[in-house]
């Protein structure tokens, strides 16, 4: 099935969204297109990594007139705020899942392969092995959620709630099931077909209504979709198995913690992500992935 990789970044993180590409470049097949979701102020230092496979998109091409962004007043104009007419000021995390759905539902590949920019391929990856037979893998551990500590259970049963809310679940209001992972694939005629649901249960266009709130989970949003409302079986092939290993929090890894974390992917594992917020730096992490 047709693939198209996705990632959605910014400025902050452009080495990292390099070192990606790098990556990709290296050891990844299998996929048409590489699309890199930015917006308007950033395109132009994102375009040094455009190239025959990879484009760089305008935020504006896909998302609607009445999400834009300015300074925020709060950091002094360091970041960014998204100021809306169907609700609360949106952060930058927001409105990368609000790209990430846009596109989804725009693009004619039927798979889209979600990367975060800290993510680098560790290993050789064909994105076609995402789908046989019809069926695209589909990400989902049960009763993850569960497990977590209580302020971020509280926070993913909450995205759970709202998902549900929009799709039209009142019964149950949350489930404990996780369906957020790093390196993830989604079929596109699924995001259209719960796009419909949203405009349809909310009588309003599905990105005013998704970003009406800022308890935002696109992943939720397309799990719960498929687990309980699409009833499609034939389009999907669940696994709880996460491509990636992620470093989430903790202190900047130095070289030797680098080189220990990538020898300790599991055997199903082609991808490291490193989250940008620990400070790890990514010439460490070019290094420790063999491509310096």
């Amino acid at each position: 099935m047709p693939s198209a990789i996705v990632t959605s970044s910014y400025r902050g993180d452009f080495e990292r969204c390099r070192l990606l590409c790098e990556s990709i470049d290296r050891r990844v097949a299998g996929f048409t297109r590489h699309l890199i979701l930015v917006e308007a102020g950033d395109i132009a230092l994102f375009r040094q990594l455009a190239g025959p496979k990879r484009e760089i998109v305008d935020e504006r091409e896909l998302l609607p007139r009445w999400l834009r962004p300015f300074p925020d007043p709060s950091s002094f104009g360091r970041r960014r705020i998204w100021l809306s007419a169907y609700g609360p000021p949106l952060r930058g995390w927001h409105v990368q899942q609000l790209r990430r759905l846009a596109i989804a539902a725009a693009i004619e590949e039927e798979v889209m392969l979600s990367v975060d920019s800290d993510v680098v391929f560790l290993r050789e990856f064909d994105v076609g092995s995402l789908s046989s037979d019809g069926k695209v893998r589909f990400f989902r551990r049960k009763g993850a959620v569960a497990t977590i500590d209580s302020a971020a259970r509280d926070e993913h049963r909450e995205w759970s709630r709202r998902a549900g809310e929009l799709l039209g679940i009142s019964t149950p209001p949350w489930t404990d099931t996780a369906y957020i992972t790093t390196l993830l694939a989604w079929r596109t005629d699924t995001v259209r077909d719960f796009r419909r649901r949203v405009e349809a249960r909310m009588g309003k266009p599905w990105l005013a209504a998704i970003a009406a709130s800022r308890s935002l989970s696109e992943c939720t949003i397309y799990g719960r979709f498929v687990d309980e409302c699409e009833d499609r079986p034939d389009r999907h092939a669940p696994s709880d198995l996460e491509l990636c290993q992620v470093y989430w929090n903790g202190a900047a890894l130095g070289s030797r913690e680098l080189t220990d974390f990538a020898a300790g992917l599991e055997p199903h594992q082609v991808a490291a992500g490193i989250q940008s917020f620990t400070g790890t730096d990514p010439d460490l992490i070019r290094r420790a992935a063999g491509l310096a």
